[in-house]
């Protein structure tokens, strides 16, 4: 049986009915609607497409072959849980995320490509870590990498995180970083991944920012003009100490992508608001001119700032937005019952 240890089919559920899962030999079969899903080299098969209405804009097939073609990141110099860890804890966001997320929590990586993070935040022993993906390319790496390094408590499903294959109040903390951009409603991505939180659990989004992604923007301009050349315009691409297959598949995701969204602080603040989760902090912060230490309490509550905090933060996103796409992180917590 290919349902390992670490994926009891009964925390699952179908992502066509949400009916109840009994397990077979390389097969998940719905006790409801009897559908069947496969498990091919240790990945349940859940993905199952969006059922929206006639003439919707829905980009899921274009981004999925574009993830198949293009894994991303790729895992060219970490072939080591070591090798991981050293590259994610270079990273302060990751190395604050791995030490004050619980020891004992279950999290949710919802779009987490090869799994690199999902492997990074399972290598601390207790958490039980599912990541899932449209992509199957993806997700063949990152299981690849847990098999190799004997990760018992990291788990990949194929899954769209607009039909989750899981039941609401399922997780601890439930991260989408770099994910919602590359949908057709962010926003709706969103309301549909926090009820899968426990009361108190805590979510994690990194999107686009609006202004920091203008740099972005004319870079990908200046590229198709001149076919390609001038790739030194990209902080990331200049960088000797990276490898040719990294620079590839960056430069795939951040110009080449068939679709992406930009958003603000003030926007993705009323999503908070809609769905009745509480702002924590944000990365950078929402309040001009304070700075991201390298001791922050990713979990504690800070201010949401004004607009004018917010115009000048994304002013300095923009400023500093080619080394990490004009990105932005921001943290909430589901509250408690």
């Amino acid at each position: 049986m290919s349902v390992i240890p670490t994926l009891p089919s009964e925390i699952l559920r179908c992502p066509a009915c949400a009916g109840a899962f009994e397990a077979g030999d390389d097969v998940l079969r719905c006790v409801g609607c009897r559908r069947a899903f496969p498990v091919e080299e240790g990945i349940p098969r859940l993905f199952w497409p969006n059922e929206w209405e006639p003439g919707r804009d829905d980009v899921t097939e274009s981004i999925k072959a574009f993830y198949e073609q293009t894994p991303f990141p790729n895992y060219e110099d970490t072939d080591t849980l070591w090798s991981l860890r050293e590259k994610a804890e270079r990273g302060v966001f990751a190395r604050l995320l791995n030490e004050q997320v619980a020891p004992r929590a279950r999290i949710l990586e919802a779009g987490c490509g090869t799994g690199q993070l999902s492997n990074f935040l399972a290598a601390k022993s207790g958490r039980m870590v599912f990541g899932t993906d449209i992509c199957l390319n993806s997700l063949r790496l990152g299981q690849a990498f847990k098999v190799r390094n004997r990760l018992d408590n990291v788990s990949f499903l194929q899954m769209n995180l607009f039909r989750p294959v899981f039941p609401k109040e399922s997780f601890d903390v439930v991260i989408s970083n770099g994910v919602l951009h590359h949908t057709s409603d962010p926003e709706l991505g969103f309301r549909t991944l926090t009820p899968l939180l426990k009361p108190g659990g805590l979510v994690i989004i990194g999107l686009y920012n609006r202004f920091g992604r203008l740099s972005t923007d004319l870079r990908r301009k200046i590229f198709r003009l001149t076919r390609g050349h001038l790739l030194g315009l990209d902080p990331r691409l200049r960088r000797e100490n990276i490898g040719l297959v990294r620079k590839r598949t960056w430069f795939k995701d951040q110009y080449q992508n068939p679709h992406e969204s930009k958003h603000t602080i003030g926007e993705v603040l009323g999503w908070f608001r809609e769905a009745g989760v509480e702002f924590l902090t944000s990365l950078p912060h929402a309040v001009a001119f304070d700075p991201f230490t390298a001791d922050e309490q990713l979990f504690e509550k800070r201010p949401a700032g004004t607009r004018l905090d917010h115009a000048l933060v994304q002013l300095r996103i923009l400023w500093t937005g080619g080394r990490e796409g004009g990105f932005f992180t921001m943290i909430g917590r589901r509250p408690p019952a």
